[in-house]
């Protein structure tokens, strides 16, 4: 089964992909900015390889909206206490605008002050985390991004599902190669990740997933039977009480600092899904923080080191013919090769798109 679908994976120019979900966006209610920004946002995990979070998502923000959980005119409400640390209620927006304005902010205040924090509440899913610190990294400065997602990750030596995938990132500028960027989930997969096992129809790799006993399952579909998803480590002997606790800072952060939902709180993603029967804060949070290298040394220094750094780890001794990369680069390499090749998209994910393009009466995606 799973060559088949391999072998029906059909590429599409980035261009084409980009121009519908903007279209998309347009014809559920956005203004012609947002549309664009979200458009742009949410197609970039796909050029960059992260194909759970890229289009095999826009149907479920459009359900969102259906369901009066998502404000496709959010008007923002900024407050502060100090010059250099803001929070922003985002009206029920989606994360990319959120998001997007509240690392704007980040910046421009770290440049003038030389650091800062934005907290958001009241917002939704923003995609990739590391397209918001990379923005800090892509002006000089260091950025980082967090935020909480659904509840669908039980603690170290718990059955209930208490946290998200609550992702970490930052970024870093470098003389001449591209930004260092980590970014990743504080599980040992993200839930996006058991959604393509499901349409290629594999089994996930053991440790990711948890059944409603506390057992191990290998069945990408086992969250839908009350299972749920493992922290970083997967076994205590592995260090799950260390993605366990990475988890939890995030969700502070995110949620509890912002005046968001934390915790099992946290709305869920799909919008079939109930919401919590409480709320102790309001929708999605996340945290951003930004801050000028040249507070410390000066930038082209900085710049020159963190430079040395990159080299020294690529060039370090292999083990086999794998190369050694630093957190970044297969993502910069996949974004080269999608723009010039185009975005492959599995033959579930065209349905979707196609079913939209049906409702909304636009033109399908064409595949190269």
């Amino acid at each position: 089964m799973h060559t088949n679908i391999v072998q029906l994976t059909r590429y599409f120019s980035y261009s084409s992909v980009l121009r519908f979900t903007e279209e998309v966006f347009l014809s559920v209610g956005f203004s012609s900015a947002d549309a664009e920004l979200s458009a742009r946002l949410l197609t970039r995990a796909d050029i960059r390889g992260i194909d759970s979070h890229g289009v095999a998502r826009l149907s479920g923000y459009v359900r969102l909206i259906k369901a009066g959980r998502l404000n496709p005119e959010p008007q923002f409400n900024w407050s502060g206490r100090f010059p250099v640390l803001r929070t922003l209620d985002a009206d029920q927006s989606i994360g990319f605008v959120s998001a997007h304005a509240a690392m704007s902010e980040c910046i421009s205040m770290a440049e003038k002050f030389g650091c800062a924090m934005v907290a958001v509440n009241n917002s939704n899913h923003f995609g990739i985390a590391g397209q918001y610190s990379l923005m800090a990294a892509e002006k000089g400065l260091v950025g980082m991004a967090f935020t909480n997602a659904s509840p669908l990750v039980a603690p170290t030596h718990s059955l209930d599902r208490m946290l998200g995938t609550n992702p970490i990132s930052i970024a870093i500028p470098s003389q001449k190669s591209k930004p260092f960027v980590l970014d990743m989930a504080t599980t040992t997969a993200a839930n996006g990740k058991l959604e393509i096992l499901q349409r290629k129809k594999q089994e996930a790799p053991s440790g990711w997933i948890q059944k409603s006993d506390g057992t191990i399952s290998k069945d990408p579909n086992e969250l839908k039977a009350g299972g749920a998803l493992r922290p970083l480590g997967s076994f205590e002997e592995l260090g799950s009480h260390k993605g366990y606790g990475l988890g939890s800072m995030v969700d502070i952060l995110s949620g509890v600092l912002t005046g968001a939902n934390f915790g099992p709180w946290v709305p869920p993603f799909v919008a079939f899904l109930p919401l919590a029967a409480e709320n102790v804060g309001k929708g999605i949070g996340h945290f951003f923080i930004a801050f000028r290298p040249d507070g410390f040394m000066e930038q082209d220094l900085f710049l020159e080191r963190m430079e040395k750094w990159m080299t020294a780890f690529r060039s370090s001794q292999k083990i086999g013919d794998e190369d050694v990369m630093v957190p970044g680069d297969p993502e910069w390499a996949l974004e080269k090769q999608r723009l010039a090749e185009g975005i492959p998209l599995l033959p579930s994910v065209v349905d979707d798109l196609n079913q939209l393009a049906t409702e909304f009466g636009l033109s399908q995606p064409e595949p190269i």
